[in-house]
Parts: structure tokens; sequence; C-alpha cells
């Protein structure tokens, strides 16, 4: 086997592992691409190639991520990962904890660690490496990082999003929430709701975005039910599709531009949160961007006239 199918034979697993470090497609895409260039770089033949290149990638990620905190510390708003449709590595074995760990909330978590904690945690529990391949990786001794993987561990079951357990209800009451939505049913909606259910957008101030969260039934239904009909008005389509393994959608303006994405977290046969990405700079890799700006004139144009 060549160097270069061994490493497309790799790829979804350092995709997925930068990914999970970064919260950013781009970034993440960028990182397995040095390691890449890392890899034809070795006069050597790893032992393990696999060992190798995770180890490269969670090095480059982890180098990145500490450039990337200071520059979230001055986001307009509030910061989500990049939207992520499908996740590059599978595991049939493991898939309902891969999609939970790539899960907005999850991500979101991850993100109150440090970045070594965060790689450490994601390569033990996500992945499975062990303690051994870890220290190597990160550069610290095994009992160090079995110190970082109990620390990392413990903030995040401090906080661990819970999901409904079956993904067939998440995904039937998904659709009857699009349905809802797009019929402007604020009944149906209320129904759909928790009571202390959270809506909030990721606009970094590129687009627009709600001001603060909207929290509570009747003020998300009520925002919802207004908006939907505007929508239509203005030929904003709504496509349902799993994001960051939960379910969620695409909203497109009437050329087919991406203009949004959603996410919903579902427990106890209710939506719990309801998060938007709408920052063009994080949307460019689903396909063509529309301008959200725009789209917002043409619905404050619709709804006064």
């Amino acid at each position: 086997m060549t160097r270069t199918e061994e490493f497309e034979e790799l790829r979804p697993l350092l995709s997925a592992i930068a990914y999970r470090i970064l919260g950013s497609v781009s970034e993440a895409e960028d990182a397995v691409q040095e390691t890449w260039l890392r890899y034809q770089a070795t006069p050597t033949q790893p032992t393990s190639v696999k060992a190798y290149l995770s180890a490269v990638v969670t090095r480059i990620s982890i180098d990145v991520l500490r450039s990337a905190r200071r520059r979230r510390e001055q986001y307009v708003g509030p910061w989500f990962p990049e939207p992520l449709l499908t996740d590059p590595y599978e595991d049939p074995e493991h898939s309902a904890e891969l999609a939970d760990s790539v899960s907005m909330a999850a991500l979101l978590l991850l993100e109150r660690l440090t970045p070594l904690e965060r790689a450490v945690f994601v390569l033990r529990e996500v992945f499975g490496f062990g303690f051994p391949e870890i220290a190597s990786t990160v550069g610290r001794s095994e009992a160090a990082c079995r110190q970082l993987a109990v620390r990392a561990r413990r903030h995040m079951d401090a906080g661990r999003p819970r999901f409904e357990a079956d993904r067939k209800d998440r995904e039937e009451l998904a659709g009857r929430f699009f349905d809802a939505f797009r019929e402007g049913d604020v009944d149906a909606l209320r129904e759909l709701l928790a009571a202390d259910v959270q809506m909030v957008g990721d606009g970094g101030g590129k687009a627009p975005q709600l001001a603060r969260p909207l929290v509570g039934t009747d003020n998300v239904a009520r925002l919802l039910a207004s908006v939907a009909p505007l929508f239509v008005r203005v030929g904003i389509a709504v496509e349902p599709h799993r994001v960051n393994g939960q379910p969620g959608a695409i909203f497109r303006d009437r050329d087919g531009k991406v203009i949004n994405t959603m996410v919903l977290d579902i427990l106890d046969g209710r939506i719990q949160t309801i998060r938007s990405v709408i920052n063009p700079d994080k949307l460019g890799h689903l396909g063509p961007v529309g301008d959200a700006w725009a789209v917002d004139r043409e619905v404050r144009q619709a709804r006064r006239s």
C-alpha cells in the first residue's frame, strides 16, 4: 500500500479527531492537510501509521485551538461550532456515542476544557486510544494524561448533554416541529417545546441574529409562527437534515444558497434547545452561501406589506 493509500484510508478518522478538538470543519480540513504534508516529508516509515498520523493531527489541532481561543474571546455574540452534516468517521458499534460526541451541546462543553484536556478526552473517551499512545501524542506522562482525562471527564459529566434515547423518536418529533413551523401553527409548536426552551443564534456580527437568547414556550412558539409565513413569501426553503448528529435543518434562499442551519436538542418528548448558525463564514463548506442580510430586508418588507 502506498503512503497516499494509507493516508486516505485513515483520513476519516483524522478528520473526526480534528473536528472534535477544533469545532471547525475548515480548520479540521487544514489540520488534516498539514498532517499529510508532514507524513510526506517523513524520511522513515512509522511502525504504526495510524498512531503516527493520529498523533500528528492531534498536535496540530492543539496548536490551532490555542490560537483560535484568543479569537473566540473577541467573537461577537454566542459562538457555536461549524455545523457538520456528515461525520467522516463511522463505527457501527459506537454510532450512538460518536453522534452524541459531535453534537453542538457536547462540543460547547468541550470548549470549557483546556486544549490538552480536550485532546486527551477526545482520544480516550471518543476514540478509545490507550494512555501510552495519548502520552506520546501530547508529550506528557501516562500519569499526567490519566489526571487530564479524569478532570476532563468530571467537567463533561457535570454538564453532559442528555438526548432522547430513541433516535427514531427524535426524528419523528423533529418532523412534526418543522411541519408546524412551515404552517406557522403556534399551538402545534407549543406542544413540542419544553417550558424552558431556549432559542439562540450564532451570527458572529456578520448576519442578523437574536439580540439575546429567546426563552420560554410562548416566546419561541410565537416568534417561529410569525416568521414562517414570511419565509414562504420570500422563497426560503426549509430542508430537514441531521446536523451534528442531531435532528435539524438547512435553510436556503430562493436560489438554493445556504442561509442558516438549525439543530434541535430533544429530551423527554420536548425540544429543549434550538441553535442556529447564521454566520456565513461557518457555512461555506455546505455549499454556496446566500446573503442573510438581504433575506432579512425582504422579510421585514414582507411584514410591512
